[in-house]
């Protein structure tokens, strides 16, 4: 038997292990939650070395694959980045407990009490590439909201992952939790990946992070149900009423900070009227930092701009440019070529903000802020697993919260139906 053969086998026992340990931690106390998430991040601190010498195996390896420097910045750690990971699990730890939480009660005319309150959806499986922080905030949001996750790491932070993983098992075994509660899946083998997405009897919800080619194998093959956003094509609206300034440091900020996070800006829509004000001072902006500004029409640019450049996530120092009439010309463009992950105005008319926050439906809408603060720690959520693009369930930044489901307590007292 090769190891090929071995797969099959080997995640049907993770998933079995999984779903025991799910329902351990579904009566699990908050405190032991809260004691393994900020153990892990003491470990997570205390082994910081050997997280970046596991890192740099993995930077070798993709430098070998030939990443681009988008994607080796997604995967490389420091020690500054593995503080944002201590910080991330001590920020989850530190939230309510949302299990068991009310969400809703009433009483019926026929005197049922009723209350609606949080349950554990069961195993979260979650399908990951080069990110390798991904695993700390997957393992940490699961365990808060009472899951087992079955983690799937991408062949990239295959190292990083391994020794991040083991600080998060140092934090249950701490907290008397069992160890399956956190699983993560020990091959690159992409047959094991296949075996989750078919796991309908040991996981309970898949979700993919990563680019246009894994989430669109995921939505095609799951037969597990799955939270999921396909890309994030983001746009910057500017509109006539911007203020110039603001405008230069957001749009700025929005495509630069970080090009290789799904947040990067990858389009900005000029208002013709903001240009006829103020010129092509925005594009000379971005082009100063660096940015391949493609530009479509008489908006100035580094290059003309093809049509396929709109739509398309660059996820490097390059965006594409163009000018449109009003917030009705903004909102007709990014309802063709957006992803309905994240879109910004940049405005200082109540109307026209209130216009474009009304007639678009992307996941996440912002009004004269970076696109850059897409992200579930920026909205105070600790961490995310992911931004979800869809409208069932789980939408936008998905944090503890979001994993989880509800069941109905109702209460009688000799109460029989007529």
């Amino acid at each position: 038997m090769n190891d090929h053969d071995t797969i099959g086998p080997m995640m049907a026992q993770i998933g079995s292990d999984a779903r025991a340990a799910a329902g351990v931690l579904a009566t699990a106390s908050a405190e032991a939650k809260e004691l393994a998430l900020n153990s892990a991040a003491d470990a997570v601190w205390a082994q910081r070395d050997a997280i970046i010498a596991a890192n740099k195996q993995d930077l070798a390896f993709g430098a070998d694959k030939g990443l681009s420097p988008a994607m080796m910045d997604r995967l490389m750690l420091d020690e500054t980045r593995i503080q944002g990971m201590v910080d991330g699990l001590r920020a989850v730890a530190g939230q309510s407990d949302p299990i068991g939480a009310t969400i809703e009660e009433w009483t019926q005319p026929t005197g049922l009490h009723i209350r609606r309150v949080r349950t554990p959806i069961g195993v979260i499986g979650v399908i990951y590439e080069s990110r390798p922080n991904v695993t700390a905030d997957a393992g940490a949001l699961c365990l808060k909201s009472g899951n087992a996750v079955v983690l799937r790491g991408g062949s990239e932070s295959f190292h990083s992952s391994q020794a991040i993983h083991s600080c998060l098992t140092d934090g249950l075994k701490s907290a008397g939790l069992p160890q399956a509660a956190i699983q993560l899946v020990p091959t690159r083998d992409r047959a094991a990946v296949t075996a989750m997405l078919q796991a309908t009897d040991h996981i309970d919800v898949i979700v993919p992070r990563g680019g246009k080619g894994l989430v669109g194998l995921v939505q095609r093959e799951a037969r597990v149900p799955v939270f999921a956003h396909l890309e994030g094509i983001c746009h910057v609206y500017v509109d006539g009423d911007a203020d110039l300034e603001k405008a230069k440091a957001v749009l700025v900020n929005a495509k630069t900070r970080r090009t290789g996070i799904c947040g990067s800006a990858e389009t900005v829509l000029v208002d013709r009227a903001f240009h006829d004000k103020h010129g092509d001072v925005l594009t000379q902006a971005l082009m100063d930092a660096g940015v391949e500004v493609r530009s479509d029409g008489s908006l100035k640019g580094s290059i003309a701009a093809q049509p396929d450049d709109f739509g398309k996530e660059f996820l490097d120092m390059i965006i594409a440019a163009k000018i449109v009439d009003g917030v009705d010309g903004a909102i007709a463009h990014i309802r063709q070529y957006g992803s309905n992950h994240t879109d910004a105005i940049l405005t200082e008319n109540d109307g026209v903000a209130d216009q474009f926050f009304h007639q678009l439906d992307s996941a996440i809408l912002m009004r004269n802020a970076s696109t850059q603060f897409a992200d579930g720690g920026e909205f105070g959520m600790g961490a995310e697993i992911g931004i979800a693009t869809g409208k069932l369930h789980a939408r936008g930044p998905v944090g503890a919260v979001q994993l989880t489901s509800f069941k109905y307590l109702v209460t009688g007292d000799g109460t029989i139906r007529a």
